[in-house]
């Protein structure tokens, strides 16, 4: 029985890690769940699953949900909280599900405490990588990759030498604009940008796939998780989401992991390794999806993904610029304060306000990231 703590657990990835857990009784346990304001969800999952600790949001819904706790189950809120849930309970691996640099304190106090990470938090690692993986390697704690594209590449590198590593290429579907011109771009809606043609995410992922800003942040995590130069990974449109990427090695083998677009089964697989435990999930029949197709990444289409490309090149605290700035650009689309368009117009101009700091500690990062914030918040506004 490994017991699992969820940071994120009202989230699309907590919710499917839940899913999971609650198909597998005999295998996983709940140690403690993490959500911010969804508190009638967190609730039915705390009458499900019967975790030690809970955290919220804030002191006031912690308060609110207090009287309706089991009696073995106590409560924390806010960046105090999401760190006890992560650090300090029995959990052997905590899932990183929740969305945002927020995420990076409890993920660096589960570390310090030995503490193996499932990792869907994509931010922590763009922000931070260099202080995430660096602990990772002192605590010898397994940093588990959750998204399907680093589990895949993840699974194609087991038992084989990084150093005959000839690339590794991301898979994109383009998201929900994929076919359209940039012109076409100009007046389209929040409704019209949620509608993710494959997978089911949360509302800032799929806004994040749209834009490619996703694919850039995956980008910076594999140039962590992997230790490879931004040289040697790549990006390519693949409509079907079927081959989740893909790695190339010098004698010119490819070896490529397939699936249905369905994230629980990258969950399963960071919730039961090193073992592969049966799936519920629908299985995938290539002869039923008849063809695969894929098409080089435009960078002027995307250049979202051109710019993460820059920002993971210049390092130091240039990927925390372009995931904060993104991060108030999204919040200010779906509040329809902004167009579409404006999200690339607010990252691009925060970044080039910028002076890198290279190689910063924890503090610089966090001010930093607050600055951005700050000012992203502001710009464009009439």
């Amino acid at each position: 029985m490994k017991k699992i703590a969820v940071i994120g657990s009202t989230g699309s990835v907590g919710t499917q890690t839940l899913d999971v857990v609650k198909k597998n009784p005999e295998r996983f346990s709940i140690e403690a769940l993490a959500a911010g304001s969804n508190i009638n969800l967190l609730l039915e999952q705390v009458q499900q699953f019967r975790p030690k600790m809970v955290s919220v949001g804030t002191k006031e819904l912690a308060d609110k949900i207090s009287s309706a706790l089991p009696s073995g189950t106590s409560v924390f809120y806010g960046e105090e909280g999401l760190i006890q849930v992560a650090a300090h309970n029995d959990a052997e691996l905590v899932i990183t599900a929740i969305v945002g640099s927020v995420g990076l304190p409890a993920t660096l106090a589960a570390i310090s405490a030995g503490k193996h990470i499932g990792l869907a938090n994509k931010e922590t690692l763009v922000t931070a990588g260099h202080i995430v993986m660096e602990l990772a390697r002192e605590k010898n704690v397994a940093i588990l990759p959750v998204d399907s594209e680093h589990s895949a590449i993840f699974q194609c590198l087991n038992g084989e030498n990084i150093k005959e590593v000839a690339g590794i290429t991301i898979t994109a579907s383009g998201g929900s604009f994929r076919d359209r011109t940039r012109q076409q771009l100009e007046n389209v809606t929040v409704e019209d940008a949620l509608k993710h043609p494959n997978w089911s995410m949360g509302a800032k992922i799929t806004i994040d796939s749209a834009t490619m800003v996703n694919k850039g942040l995956e980008v910076i995590e594999a140039h962590w998780l992997f230790g490879l130069p931004y040289e040697q990974i790549g990006v390519v449109l693949h409509p079907e989401s079927i081959v989740h990427s893909f790695v190339e090695y010098r004698d010119s083998s490819i070896i490529a992991q397939l699936g249905t677009p369905d994230m629980r089964i990258p969950i399963q697989y960071a919730l039961s390794y090193p073992e592969r435990i049966p799936s519920k999930s629908s299985r995938l029949s290539l002869t039923q999806v008849g063809a695969l197709h894929f098409k080089e990444m435009d960078f002027e289409r995307f250049p979202c993904l051109k710019m993460a490309y820059d920002c993971g090149k210049i390092g130091g605290t240039a990927p925390t610029v372009f995931n904060a700035a993104n991060e108030i650009a999204v919040a200010r689309f779906l509040n329809k304060e902004i167009s579409f368009l404006q999200i690339e117009e607010i990252i691009e101009k925060m970044i080039a306000k910028h002076s890198v700091i290279q190689n910063p500690n924890l503090e610089e990062i966090q001010n930093v990231d607050a600055q951005v914030r700050k000012l992203a918040s502001s710009l464009l506004r009439d």
